[in-house]
C-alpha cells in the first residue's frame, strides 16, 4: 500500500477490490469518483478475455468510460462487469439513452482457475458491485488481493517453480513543463515469464534447484523447452491500467496505451507470449491540462514499472507457492 505519494485523488478516479481468499479469485475496479472518463486499450497478449474492448476504440460512437474491471476467472469472470453496470446504473452514471442510462465498463480477465483455490470459485456479479461501492482514492491495498489473488508468475518453467504473483500499484510525477501531472498504475500480474527489477535483475519467477532463478527467456532463447508446452503452464495474463491527471483525446491515450506497454516487456521477461492475454487500459480525464504526449508516456511506463514490481514484491505465498512478502530471500546475482 503506497498512499503518501497515491496520485488517484489528482486524477479523480476510486479503486476497489473484492476478495476471495478461498477460492482465490477476485476483482478489482478502476472507476471515476464522480465522473466519467476517456479510456483507450492495447491488446498485446494473444490469449485475452475481454469485453466491451471496442468502445476503447478511437473511433467509437461513446467518448466516455465510467469504470474499468480486472478480474479473475477467465472467461467466467466476464460475467462479474454486471455488477459494476448495476452499481452505475443505481447512481445514474452511465451514457445516456431514450430511458435512462447504459454504463460503459470494459473488462478483461486473468487465468486463475487453477492451481490455486478451487475451479468453480469465481468473481461474481455481487463481488464486483462491492468493488464498485468500496472504491476509494486512498488506502488501495496491494499483493494478494482483487484480480490478483490467485496470480502466479513464472510458470513458463512449470507451476512447480512458480512464484506467488498479485496485485500492485505505481505512482509518477512530472516536473519542468509537467510539473503538478500525475500518473498512476496498477497491474494485476500472472504471467508466463519473471518480474525483473530497474536493474534488470530477476526478483520473482521461475525458481531452479539452487536458491535462484531458471531465467525462462533465456531457457526458451538457448532452445530448452519441451516440444509441446502442457496446459498448466499456458494459462497466463497480466493486466495493467495506467492514468494520467492530464487530459489526452482518444487516439492520443490509444498511442499512450501502446506506449506504455514498454514496461510490460522491460519488467516482464518473456511477456505478451501466445500464453498470455496481456491488456493494458489507458485513462485520461476529459478535461484538464495538456502536455506533450511523450512525456506523458515516460511517466505512465515509469508509473507501471513501479506497479509491475510492487505486484510481487507485496504477494504473499500461499499453497506452496512462496511469496516475496513472506520475507524469504532469494539468489537475483
Amino acid at each position: 500500500m503506497i498512499d503518501a505519494a497515491s496520485p488517484w485523488e489528482l486524477m479523480g478516479l476510486a479503486i476497489g477490490h473484492a476478495t476471495d481468499v478461498e477460492g482465490a479469485t477476485g476483482c478489482t475496479v478502476i472507476r471515476g469518483v464522480n465522473k466519467p472518463f476517456r479510456c483507450s486499450a492495447a491488446l498485446v497478449g494473444r490469449a485475452s478475455a475481454t469485453r466491451e474492448l471496442g468502445t476503447c476504440a478511437p473511433e467509437h460512437l461513446v467518448d466516455r468510460t465510467d469504470a474499468v474491471l480486472l478480474s479473475g476467472g477467465s472467461a467466467y469472470g466476464l460475467d462479474s462487469a454486471a455488477g459494476v453496470m448495476r452499481w452505475m446504473e443505481e447512481q445514474g452514471r452511465g451514457f445516456g439513452v431514450a430511458n435512462g442510462v447504459v454504463p460503459i465498463v470494459p473488462a478483461a480477465c486473468i487465468y486463475d482457475l487453477s492451481p490455486l483455490g478451487r475451479f468453480d470459485a469465481r468473481p461474481t456479479a455481487d463481488m464486483a458491485y462491492r468493488a464498485c461501492a468500496n472504491a476509494n482514492v486512498h488506502h488501495i491495498a496491494e499483493g494478494s488481493v482483487g484480480a490478483g489473488t490467485g496470480a502466479l508468475v513464472g510458470k513458463g518453467a512449470g507451476l512447480a517453480r512458480a512464484m506467488k504473483g498479485g496485485t500492485g500499484l505505481g505512482s509518477a510525477f512530472g516536473e519542468g513543463i509537467a510539473a503538478g501531472v500525475a500518473a498512476g498504475a496498477i497491474a494485476v500480474v500472472n504471467a508466463f515469464g519473471d518480474v525483473r527489477n530497474a536493474q534488470g535483475r530477476i526478483i520473482a519467477g521461475a525458481r531452479d534447484d539452487n536458491g535462484g532463478f531458471v531465467d525462462i527467456a533465456a531457457r526458451l532463447r538457448s532452445g530448452n523447452a519441451p516440444p509441446q508446452f502442457p496446459s498448466s503452464v499456458r494459462e497466463h495474463t497480466t493486466l495493467a491500467c495506467v492514468a494520467l491527471s492530464a487530459t489526452l483525446t482518444k487516439l492520443e491515450l490509444a498511442q499512450l496505451a501502446e506506449s506504455a506497454t514498454t514496461a510490460l516487456r522491460t519488467r516482464i521477461t518473456p511477456s505478451a507470449t501466445m500464453f498470455d492475454g496481456d491488456v493494458l487500459f489507458a485513462i485520461a480525464p476529459h478535461e484538464g491540462r495538456t502536455v506533450p504526449l511523450p512525456v506523458l508516456e515516460a511517466l505512465a511506463i515509469a508509473a507501471l514499472e513501479q506497479a509491475i514490481e510492487r505486484a510481487v514484491m507485496t504477494a504473499a505465498g500461499r499453497d506452496g507457492f512462496p511469496g516475496l512478502a513472506d520475507g524469504g530471500t532469494l539468489n537475483t546475482d
